[in-house]
Formats: C-alpha cells, sequence, structure tokens
C-alpha cells in the first residue's frame, strides 16, 4: 500500500487556517481528505461548520494542545485512521492536520518520523504556515510560537494582505524572509488557493531541490542589504565567504527576532566523518532550538550529492543526483532556529572540511 501523505497546516489565531480547509475540503478536486483537528476550547465550532459543510470524515482530537500534553493521541489518530482505510472502513487519500493556533509544529512533524508504525504507513508533505497580514507584525513581536511557526513552514501564505498597504506586505515578506529563506512566500486572497500549491509540495523530501533565496535582500531600493544582522547575530566578523560585505542593518529590518536564519557555503569537500561527529553534537545541544536545516552537500569520497534535513533533534540524509560535469561542487546549507550560536556552527563546519 503506498503511503498516505500528510499535511501540517499552522498558523496563529485568526490567520484563515479554517477558511484555507474549507476551501480545500469543498473544491471539486475529486480528493479524498481526512482532517485531523487540534483546536480547543471555543475553536469547536470551527469544527461544525467543518461537517456541515463537507462531507469529509473529521477526526476530532480530544482536547489538548499538540505540542506535549496529546502527543500519543496524535500517533494513535493516526494509526486508528491508517487501520480504518486499510479494513476499508474509511475512504481517504491524504490526511491534513490543523494544529491549533499556540502549537509548535516541530512535535507534530517528529510524530512521523519517530513512530515506526506512523513511519510506515504515512509521508509527511510538507508544513504550511498562515500568516495573517493585518496582525502578523504585533504577534511576531509579542509571541514565539508565531514565530517558530514561520521558522518551520516549508510554504507560506499570507491572508488579509488586502486589508494592508502594499508596503506593509512588503515589509512583512522581508521579515519572514529573515527568519526562513527557504519557503515560498505568496499572499492568498480569502482562501482561494490552487490545491496544486497546498499539497503535494514535498518540502520533506531530502532529494526535493534545496530552495534557498538569496537575493531576497538585495530588493529593498535597489540597496544591497545582503548580509547584515541576521548574518552577525553575535557580533563576531570574519571573511568567511557566507557573510562578506555585513552593510549594516537594512532599514526595514528592525525587528531583531529570535528565529534567524543563516546560509553556510563551502567550496571544499566535507570529511563524512568530521561532519558526522560534529553535526550529531550539535543536536544534541542545541536540537531544541533548531528547528529546520537542510543542506545539499559536496562529501569526500562520493560523486553524487548528499542531502541531509532536520527537524530539532531527528537528521537524515540521502545520496541524491550526482555532481553535473562543470557544476561547482558547492556545498550549501540553511539553518533556521532560535537563536543559534552562528559562530559554533560555523567553525565546526569549516573544521569539517576536508
Amino acid at each position: 500500500m503506498s503511503l498516505i501523505p500528510a499535511t501540517i497546516l499552522t498558523g496563529f489565531l485568526g490567520s484563515g487556517k479554517t477558511t484555507l480547509l474549507k476551501r480545500v475540503l469543498s473544491e471539486a478536486h475529486g480528493q479524498k481528505i481526512a482532517v485531523i483537528e487540534n483546536e480547543f476550547g471555543e475553536e469547536n465550532i470551527d469544527n461544525e461548520i467543518l461537517v456541515a459543510d463537507t462531507t469529509e470524515n473529521i477526526i476530532q482530537m480530544s482536547n489538548g494542545c499538540i505540542c506535549c500534553t496529546i502527543r500519543d493521541d496524535l500517533r494513535a489518530t493516526l494509526q486508528d485512521l491508517a487501520q480504518k482505510k486499510r479494513k476499508g472502513e474509511l475512504d481517504f487519500e491524504r490526511v491534513v492536520i490543523e494544529t491549533t493556533g499556540l502549537a509548535d509544529p516541530g512535535p507534530v512533524a517528529q510524530t512521523f518520523f519517530m513512530d515506526d508504525e506512523v513511519a510506515e504507513q504515512y509521508l509527511l508533505d510538507a508544513i504550511i504556515t498562515l500568516v495573517d497580514a493585518k496582525h502578523a507584525a504585533q504577534q511576531l513581536n509579542d509571541r514565539q510560537e508565531a514565530r517558530r511557526q514561520v521558522g518551520f513552514a516549508d510554504q507560506v501564505f499570507i491572508s488579509k494582505a488586502d486589508l494592508v498597504e502594499p508596503g506593509e506586505v512588503d515589509a512583512l515578506i522581508h521579515r519572514l524572509k529573515h527568519m526562513n529563506p527557504r519557503a515560498p512566500m505568496r499572499a492568498v486572497h480569502f482562501g482561494e488557493v490552487a490545491i496544486k500549491d497546498v499539497f503535494d509540495l514535498r518540502g520533506f523530501n531530502l532529494n526535493a531541490k534545496l530552495d534557498i533565496d538569496p537575493d531576497f535582500l538585495k530588493t529593498d531600493d535597489g540597496h544591497d542589504h545582503e548580509h547584515h544582522d541576521h548574518d552577525h547575530a553575535h557580533g563576531e566578523h570574519c571573511d568567511h565567504p557566507s557573510h562578506h560585505g555585513d552593510g549594516g542593518h537594512g532599514h526595514h529590518h528592525h525587528h531583531d527576532d529570535d528565529v534567524k536564519s543563516f546560509v553556510y557555503r563551502a567550496t571544499r569537500p566535507f570529511n563524512p566523518a568530521k561532519l558526522e561527529d560534529f553535526l550529531g553534537a550539535i543536536v544534541q545541544v542545541y536540537g531544541p532550538r533548531m528547528l529546520r536545516y537542510k543542506g545539499v552537500l559536496d562529501m569526500e569520497g562520493t560523486d553524487r550529492k548528499v542531502i541531509f534535513q532536520g527537524v530539532h533533534q531527528l537528521m537524515g540524509s540521502d545520496l541524491g543526483p550526482a555532481w553535473a560535469d562543470g557544476e561547482p561542487r558547492t556545498s550549501k546549507m540553511v539553518f533556521i532556529g532560535l537563536d543559534l550560536p552562528k559562530d559554533i556552527l560555523v567553525q565546526g563546519l569549516d573544521q569539517s572540511l576536508v
């Protein structure tokens, strides 16, 4: 039996998750979708709306937050669904997990890797984060959960963009890109999103291309703000190629968010044993603060690209396609996390090179 694709839908309260879900469930795409809801308290009215509007199987989980208190419930729910599907009692092709507005999607994602039964039945496709343009600035300032949700995302949809000035949306995208340069960002209108932009994104596919937009900071009024405070989070100044040209602070980016990203590049190959030792040690110490990390690496001893990625303490790697003739063998990694010690990471990675 082929694996059941699963999508995690996250976003702060009022960002439009239910609107998007209703659209996805009611659009005539011929797909049968099981939804696992994890809202609690007064949010359950959403559930009634969903049940009334669609003929889908809505699985309402018990009250509580998905982050920790009822982690086993998610496992049990997923196993129960898969079992009913196997027996022919339920008919669905994919699962969407809607987390609460306050949830950290990390433990939800980890469930798909840590639990063998779940891993044998499901394929985690992507984490989609909705951001409400009207309230985003305040939510990102005040709530770490909102910042973490951005850091985890494989795709960010910005809702309610029509309620704010275009300049505000640009500034928001600029800020979000600092937190997470690997997730495509786009403004969407009231949940009118094509199904192809929601499903089968393959955000967790190790062999999927590494989407980092290195030029995103060059778009401000033509000035080059390529590397500033997100690269020099700890005030270190060195001539490492991944952070040349520290051009001071970009005028848009006055928020010093604790969720930050940085990109590491190297032109020499990695020593596999050294790199494995270093990354293993780093995730032991900083794993809880490492949200997503991903890379395409040049490893000594193989002509194929090595693709690796992780969520918190869980890491996986895979052999990718061969390096093409004449293609520069450059390793590129992106780290997204909470106040990660960039200098320690850069130093350790440099020391893992051949």
